[in-house]
């Protein structure tokens, strides 16, 4: 097509004569132009010059180059769902407990149609995707060869068929057949990879699901939780089964039957005996590969030893490494850190000697790398001050870096990083971390949900605590909730932002959202929010928007109320509530606030006591003012005392309600006697 297109290039620029002596005078891949007086011409030469064309190389695009052209031109909608959320519009979540039950049932009806579609596979036989996508096609697990031979040993291996591949080879050995070499590898790889047991059909979730729960009982340090999540997602090696019994039973073996053997033992947690077949390995001068070794050095961390005995084990894994001539790859010092980070105070020298000599052999580091050291070092939340230098040196050379995936951890490294900087109370570091989380597709590496939401209520939780208020405000809105859906405690961080900020006329706008995002009855937002707007007299059109606001609260505990069997409603909250009701002017609902403190059996304070005592003057009403009396002498209050002559100096009270005011005023100072008299004997 290339060369088409210049030949009629060259017939357009020939000139007419040129043209009528034939199309193939001139070659295709010349280019013609017309002579010029500053170029000089060759004696005799009245031709058209000559300029040879370069074609240039053929450049191989990505299948996907067009798609990633047009997304670089749009950038992310502030007001949008996230992507993976985008479905019916009733449907998206609003909360964090409703994401991942989004996630969840996502995930599978995806499983469901799997099994059906795997189930029946002749009604799905339509291929309408072009190109081709196998991954949404019928997938065969019944095996097709029926007789007894190795060829159908090899199937029911690459069908990932554990039991059958079993019976299998035993009938071959019953038979008399032999069976080959690397056959019989195959059918370890398979029993060592599975733990000799059944794969169901969900094993790839539950073993990302079993290493989420391993990692953060790592991370926080409980053993039962290790323990209790390896036993309920993993699968533990079993002395004397099926591999064990086959490797026994091979008439020769190679180094790829012992590191099958060694990797599939250190997998299930059997580090003793994978240390032990090494030795075997050595003993028949065969030699382990680098994949190998990595096990091993798993294993030799998971032992009971002491720390540095563990270390020097390791230590002599690598000379071993060295000896024979294999170089270490990156996942031979990812393991390394990785055990390393279980040392505590012990591994940070080992770590950072780890780190130098994996840069001096030449072998870049991933963020997975970098994610352990900065476990090690910044352990629980408390970093020392020697530690803290660390993560700063490796923001510095990370910065504008563009990150592929090499570790299965790598998406682990921005939770801990900002981890840290939450730590150190740096909001400069947050940034950098931040930064060269939005460089590239750096952004892929945020992990699942869970963990970006760990990020960003990090981040956003230091923004509240350092950061100006009007910059907080633009990155709420910015970040939430087209990023993600904030828990009750980062609407507390950010309530408590715009108090030190004195932006208080934010606060029911915050409500507003946090009945959206599903914390309408989380008591410690709640009373978080009553207690900022409760706190100090406003001017008279935010109290009206305040009371608007506790009006709406007061619902939310009445509706709490008739679900609940037992209800709770707090102290503060009857008391703030009752507060904003009389600031606003709504002194009939504040005086319907004052019966639930005797319903709910609620001390009020007393400065709300002194507030309705100026509002019954307010309003000249002596009844309203002898029932706040009864309230303070039925909860035996010392402020009865004088709320009564108050009554009496402010109101014009009948001898009746002076009476009986003076009965109420006697079994206070009695009941307040008797409880100093019953304090003094106690001491």
């Amino acid at each position: 097509m290339a060369a088409r297109w210049l030949t009629v290039r060259c017939r357009l620029c020939l000139p007419l004569s040129d043209r009528r002596a034939g199309p193939f005078g001139q070659a295709p891949s010349c280019r013609f132009y017309s002579g010029s007086a500053t170029l000089p011409k060759a004696e005799g030469a009245d031709v058209t010059g000559i300029e040879e064309v370069v074609i240039p190389k053929r450049k191989t695009w990505d299948k996907v180059a067009i798609l990633q052209a047009l997304a670089s031109t749009v950038n992310r909608d502030t007001t949008a769902a996230p992507y993976a959320f985008q479905d019916d519009p009733y449907l998206i979540p609003t909360s964090s407990l409703e994401s991942r039950l989004f996630l969840l049932a996502k995930k599978s009806g995806e499983k469901a149609a799997k099994f059906i579609i795997n189930s029946h596979p002749k009604y799905f036989q339509k291929d309408i995707a072009e190109p081709h996508i196998p991954c949404l096609m019928p997938e065969y697990f019944e095996p097709q060869i029926e007789d007894i031979s190795e060829a159908a040993l090899k199937e029911r291996i690459t069908l990932k068929k554990v039991k059958a591949s079993v019976d299998m080879f035993d009938q071959l050995l019953q038979a008399g057949t032999t069976v080959s070499l690397e056959t019989t590898n195959s059918l370890l790889d398979l029993l060592c990879y599975y733990g000799d047991q059944e794969p169901s059909t969900d094993y790839h979730f539950q073993q990302s699901e079993k290493s989420k729960e391993l990692e953060e009982a790592t991370e926080e340090n409980h053993e039962k939780s290790k323990k209790k999540a390896g036993h309920q997602f993993g699968v533990t090696w079993r002395a004397k089964n099926n591999a064990e019994r086959i490797f026994a039973l091979m008439p020769e073996k190679n180094a790829h039957s012992y590191c099958t053997m060694i990797r599939g033992m250190v997998k299930h947690r059997a580090p003793v005996q994978a240390l032990n077949l090494y030795t075997e390995l050595l003993n028949n001068r065969l030699r382990a590969d680098i994949h190998t070794f990595n096990a091993l050095i798993e294993a030799t961390a998971m032992t009971n030893e002491k720390l540095e005995e563990k270390w020097n084990n390791i230590l002599e894994l690598l000379k071993q490494i060295v000896a024979q001539k294999m170089k270490p790859n990156l996942q031979t010092f990812n393991t390394i850190l990785k055990c390393l980070r279980r040392f505590y105070a012990f591994g940070k020298v080992p770590a950072l000697q780890t780190l130098r000599e994996m840069k001096a052999i030449g072998i870049e580091p991933s963020l997975a790398t970098y994610h352990y050291i900065i476990q090690l070092f910044y352990h629980y939340d408390n970093p020392s001050k020697g530690s803290s230098l660390v993560i700063y040196d490796i923001m510095n050379e990370l910065t504008g870096k563009k990150f592929s995936p090499q570790d299965p951890d790598d998406d682990m490294f921005f939770q801990s990083a900002m981890r840290a900087c939450s730590s150190l109370r740096d909001l400069e570091l947050a940034y950098q971390v931040h930064g060269l989380l939005n460089t590239g597709d750096n952004r892929k590496f945020i992990g699942p949900d869970h963990r970006r939401n760990f990020y960003y209520s990090k981040f956003f939780s230091l923004l509240c605590l350092m950061e100006q208020i009007d910059v907080t405000l633009k990155w709420y809105k910015d970040l939430i909730p087209s990023v993600f859906l904030p828990h009750s405690q980062t609407l507390i961080d950010l309530l408590q932002a715009l108090d030190v900020a004195n932006r208080l006329e934010m606060i029911p706008q915050i409500w507003k959202d946090s009945k959206e995002y599903g914390h309408t009855f989380r008591s410690d937002l709640k009373e978080e929010i009553l207690m900022l707007m409760a706190r100090d007299r406003h001017p008279a059109e935010l109290q009206v928007a305040f009371a608007d606001c506790a009006a709406d609260i007061k619902s939310t505990y009445e509706s709490q109320d008739a679900r609940q069997t037992a209800p709770d409603w707090p102290a503060n909250a009857l008391n703030c509530i009752a507060v904003l009701f009389l600031r606003a002017g709504r002194i009939q609902e504040a005086w319907k606030m004052l019966g639930l403190f005797r319903k709910h059996n609620k001390i009020p304070r007393n400065e709300l006591l002194n507030e309705f005592m100026d509002s019954a003057k307010a309003s000249s009403s002596p009844t309203q003012a002898i029932e706040i009396v009864q309230l303070a002498s039925a909860f035996s209050l010392p402020v009865c005392e004088g709320l009564s002559q108050r009554l009496v100096a402010d109101f014009a009270i009948s001898q009746e309600q002076k009476e009986a005011l003076g009965n109420l005023t006697a079994l206070t100072s009695d009941s307040s006697s008797d409880s100093e008299s019953d304090i003094n004997e106690g001491k």
